[in-house]
């Protein structure tokens, strides 16, 4: 629920959206929920101050396929409370389906803290180098759509009012700089150049985007992006599991912030951090 927005409004904001969605007038919507006319108006009616029975708002949940918690504003979906996200590929240009849904998703949340765990190098900060190793045969968006995606993600975080954590651990990091594990086939010229990125990337976005890392020997983070208070994408592999009920998505932001305090190194100290693994390559 936006705490901005007083529980009774929310509710008569989420009670008339469900009503106009369902295509009937009120005296249908009541009867097919079984509840008196009147007791819907009132509901409705900007001037009520009293909340309505529990066995109301199951009726109506249960006959017009909302949740009870979506009407009350703790979850951010009406019939869904949790959905799974497909990555698609399509020849058409530009960023794929699934990827502009996340867009959307950002900049619904603008005025909110985005919480973000990658599955590998941040999103954001990816050389097209690296970008086209990756998508290479992957399933998904093709090289060119994530390229597409990539800068306008990172022209999402160069808006002043944007603010973004992002927490990978430090062997991760320290991976791809050795040219270890998934990344052995990539060339030292293609890491020099991505870590070259990141030093300038993470210097010039701070203080809006902010990179944690983490020793993932004490500590586990699976990748996910937060979006405010509305929404949690856990990554898959090849699709997201989308959940917007309220609970989830503080436990989920409470998860992170412990990860954020135990980070061994901290924002202000990434590109001395990656300057160093630089310079071990060289």
């Amino acid at each position: 629920m936006d705490e901005r927005t007083p529980p009774l409004r929310m509710l008569q904001e989420r009670l008339l959206e469900t009503v106009v969605r369902s295509g009937l007038g009120k005296g249908a919507f009541a009867e097919r929920a079984m509840i008196d006319r009147t007791t819907l108006s009132q509901l409705l009616a900007p001037a009520n101050r009293r909340s309505p029975r529990i066995d109301t708002l199951r009726a109506i949940a249960a006959a017009h396929d909302v949740s009870i918690d979506w009407l009350v504003g703790l979850s951010n979906a009406g019939p869904v409370k949790a959905e799974l996200v497909t990555q698609t590929s399509f020849e058409a240009p530009g960023p794929s389906e699934t990827d502009e849904r996340l867009l959307g998703w950002l900049n619904e949340a603008a005025e909110y803290k985005i919480r973000y765990v990658p599955v590998t190098v941040p999103d954001l900060l990816k050389s097209e180098a690296v970008i086209r190793y990756e998508r290479s045969g992957a399933v998904g968006p093709n090289a060119a759509q994530t390229i597409d995606t990539t800068a306008a993600h990172l022209a999402w975080a160069r808006h002043p009012d944007t603010e973004l954590e992002c927490c990978s651990s430090v062997q991760s990091v320290a991976a791809f700089a050795r040219g270890e594990g998934m990344w052995r086939r990539l060339g030292v010229a293609a890491r020099e150049e991505q870590l070259d990125r990141l030093i300038e990337l993470t210097t010039e976005l701070y203080p809006t985007f902010r990179w944690f890392l983490f020793d993932e020997s004490t500590r586990y983070a699976a990748p996910v992006t937060v979006f405010g208070s509305q929404r949690a994408a856990l990554y898959l592999g090849g699709l997201y599991l989308v959940l917007t009920s309220a609970e989830h998505v503080r436990t989920l932001s409470r998860h992170f912030d412990g990860v954020v305090r135990d980070a061994s190194v901290q924002p202000t100290s990434v590109p001395t951090h990656l300057s160093r693994l630089r310079r071990s390559l060289a």
